[in-house]
């Protein structure tokens, strides 16, 4: 450390000129680990854009591999960014161009200061560059004609002090000396202030001579020590008085006072007293302040008669701590002395802590893990001791936390884990407190914005969803609407319907329903038969637009409405006139004898086979009847002998559909007398009255309607048992101290 220190001051006393990018740098390595800590820098003032300062990744000790697997950022201090980092090589380069003297003034060292931070894990370092004055400015001197009034009995070697010319530059490039023209009286002397400027001092070489030469004019010229270097110019005018043989004594050659940085304008600072043993208007004293810089010119004025030095305005300890003034008093007979006042700003708590936000985050994904980085950002406190030392805090309750860093940096990281769909965004103030009394604190208002991640699968409105279609509707026949909804945002929410298919007998589902992807209409592909097709279930899924995507199901139940599209079908007689001999009957065959039986069927469901059967046409109307739900055919009176032999019989079969359809059968009969007894009395005996057929009817209608109250009240039965039991389980068991123990004896 000790060489490295000797090799910056001997940088520093070169006269030549930097070039335009750094010669040197200083690390100052606080090894913990084998790892620098703080990385120190100098590169010269305007240094052109693209210089290049260092090797970041070497001068910490990290490696190569590090810079390339994690993220590396430049954190300012302030709110401007004057360099940047080559995110392949680790090279630090300057970014803009610096002004020594607008940022830093008079100060000495000039230092900017930058954190260096690493990501993935979370580790911070500190820079600081080191801004070397370049000759950039010349000297000036406020007033281009300095007027001194000297009296002709002034001894040799007097001195009179003048006003210094001002230059923004530092060190060697600062005034350096000063020379005056030749002309015969006067030379000058420069000297060294305890603040490091110099000041020209006129030395009187021989006697002035008002008689001889009642003005002395000539030139003086300021020069700084830059390389080449600058100067600047101006005029003395030397008025040469009568004598005054006493010269003003001030009371205290230094004057020392502190004052408040917050005192008002016009706040009196000193008084300065001086006295002169002349009388008349040789001993009355004027008092002036010799403008030594433009800050005390600005700053303080004085009272000419009374030597009170009061504020032109107010002070400011965060720029200027201390004051040097070069106050003179000069008698009616332009003699004069000088005494110096040192004026102390003393610091109070102005300045509320600076929050600046140096690394926003736009947008915070809900899914980022614990302790990610949210916004980078500094507090920064311009007044010193206690009321420059800060503190930071997070108002209200929120998912994130402070976390401090190097020097005066923070980071705002989450703390616990995001959800976009409770919270999409939050507005998080940051407020930070100096120590001063009393303290004053700044807040900062920081909108984090989340976004939309796929963790949240699509919900139907409905596990079940029961649609009827009624068979032979036409393709494109909606059933009805799927709906499913999605929590998410985006295309994460967008929603498309499909069909999971699975085998339906020896078809599949899909061939008889679509579902539109993006609104979940159900329609029929073909019209369906509800003799071939009684109910169709498949299961639906709904599935977002998010990578992976998410997906849920539900269950989808067409149930086939039959409709009356089929007519009976006559079995027997068989329509195909395989029956044309016709049925025989004996002539002395008694009424309700049974001459043949029509047997139909209906394809249909329910009410739609339902079959009836009526004598549409007959030979003779009055000797046939038919029965109404059986189809037998039977006498309807005892066979005479007036009968003709050959009878046409046309027998309708109806179903009760709406509307209904029909089919007919034909029977022929022929009336013979060729029958045995045996066959005769065989007749009789299967052959019954009309008063039995109904009756039996009449007793087959009342067994099924006995039939079907004993299953619906064996249903409700089952249906009260279920209920009570379900109650007892949801509702009494959790009230009652080991009820499910009970519960489930009962049940």
């Amino acid at each position: 450390e000790g060489r490295l220190a000797e090799r910056e001051m001997e940088l520093r006393k070169r006269e030549e000129p930097l070039p335009g990018r750094a010669l040197f740098v200083i690390l100052l390595l606080c090894v913990s680990g084998g790892r620098a800590e703080t990385a120190w820098y100098s590169v010269p003032e305007e240094a052109a854009r693209g210089s290049l300062l260092g090797n970041i990744v070497k001068d910490l000790g990290l490696t190569a591999e590090e810079l390339s697997t994690r993220q590396v950022r430049l954190v300012p201090e302030g709110e401007k960014q004057y360099f940047q980092l080559d995110q392949h090589t680790g090279d630090l380069f300057v970014r803009e161009q610096m002004d020594r003297e607008e940022l830093c003034g008079q100060s000495e060292p000039c230092l900017v200061r930058f954190d260096v931070l690493l990501e993935g894990p979370l580790q911070s370092f500190r820079a600081e560059v080191s801004l070397t004055d370049i000759n950039d400015r010349a000297p000036v001197f406020l007033n281009k004609e300095i007027i001194l009034k000297i009296s002709e009995t002034t001894k040799p070697k007097a001195r009179f002090l003048l006003e210094s010319a001002q230059d923004p530059d530092v060190g060697n490039n600062s005034v350096h000396h000063y020379n005056i023209s030749s002309n015969g009286y006067f030379h000058i002397y420069t000297r060294q202030r305890s603040d490091g400027r110099r000041h020209a001092e006129l030395v009187l070489d021989r006697e002035l001579d008002r008689e001889k030469q009642a003005e002395v004019v000539f030139s003086i010229t300021a020069v700084d020590g830059g390389s080449p270097p600058r100067s600047g110019t101006a005029v003395i005018r030397v008025v040469v008085l009568d004598a005054n043989d006493n010269i003003p004594v001030f009371t205290q050659s230094l004057y020392k006072v502190r004052v408040l940085e917050n005192s008002s304008e016009d706040t009196l600072v000193a008084v300065v007293s001086a006295k002169d043993l002349d009388s008349g208007m040789n001993g009355e004293i004027a008092y002036s302040i010799v403008q030594n810089s433009e800050d005390n010119r600005e700053t303080f004025k004085i009272n000419s008669e009374t030597g009170q030095i009061r504020l032109k305005k107010t002070l400011d300890y965060e720029e200027i701590k201390t004051y040097e003034i070069d106050v003179q008093a000069t008698d009616g007979g332009g003699l004069s002395a000088n005494c110096k006042v040192e004026v102390g700003v003393q610091d109070v708590n102005d300045n509320a802590p600076e929050v600046t936000i140096t690394s926003p985050t736009s947008s915070l994904s809900e899914a980022a893990p614990l302790n990610t980085v949210v916004a980078l950002f500094s507090v920064r406190d311009r007044d010193s001791g206690n009321n420059g030392r800060t503190s930071c805090e997070m108002l209200g309750e929120q998912p994130f936390s402070i976390l401090s860093l190097v020097g005066e940096a923070y980071a705002l990281v989450t703390l616990e884990a995001l959800d976009r769909e409770k919270v999409s965004r939050y507005n998080v103030t940051v407020r930070a407190n100096d120590a001063g009394t009393p303290a004053l604190s700044t807040s900062k208002t920081l909108v984090v914005r989340l976004s939309d991640v796929n963790d949240n699968a699509p919900t139907f409105s409905q596990a079940i969803y029961n649609m009827v279609l009624r068979e032979n509707k036409p393709a494109g026949t909606i059933l009805g609407r799927l709906n499913a909804t999605d929590a998410d945002a985006g295309e994460n929410a967008l929603v498309s319907y499909m069909l999971v298919l699975t085998p339906l007998g020896v078809s599949a589902a899909g061939s008889f329903l679509s579902v539109e992807a993006e609104s979940g209409i159900v329609r029929a592909l073909h019209p369906v038969d509800y003799e071939e097709v009684h109910a169709i279930e498949v299961t639906v899924r709904a599935a977002d637009g998010g990578s992976p995507a998410l997906s849920a199901e539900a269950l989808l139940r067409v149930l086939v409405r039959d409709e009356n599209d089929n007519a009976p079908v006559v079995l027997h007689p068989p329509p195909d006139g395989s029956a044309a001999a016709g049925e025989l009957v004996p002539r002395w065959a008694q009424a309700g004898y049974l001459v043949a039986k029509v047997v139909a069927v209906d394809a249909d469901a329910g009410q739609n086979a339902w079959l009836s059967y009526e004598l549409a046409k007959a030979t003779e109307p009055g000797l046939f009847r038919v029965g109404l739900h059986n189809g037998e055919v039977r006498t309807a009176r005892a066979v005479t002998e007036r009968d003709a032999p050959r009878h046409r019989l046309v027998v309708l079969v109806r179903d009760r559909g709406q509307p209904p359809r029909s089919s007919t059968a034909t029977l022929t009969i022929t009336l013979v007398d060729g029958f045995s007894e045996a066959f005769l009395q065989l007749s009789q005996a299967h052959a019954g009255s009309p008063q039995q057929e109904e009756g039996d009817h009449d007793l087959l209608t009342t067994y099924l309607i006995a039939s079907l109250c004993c299953i619906s009240s064996l249903l409700l039965v089952v249906i009260a048992a279920f209920s009570g039991t379900t109650l007892c389980k949801g509702r009494l068991c959790p009230a009652l101290p080991n009820s499910s123990a009970r519960c489930s004896a009962d049940s």
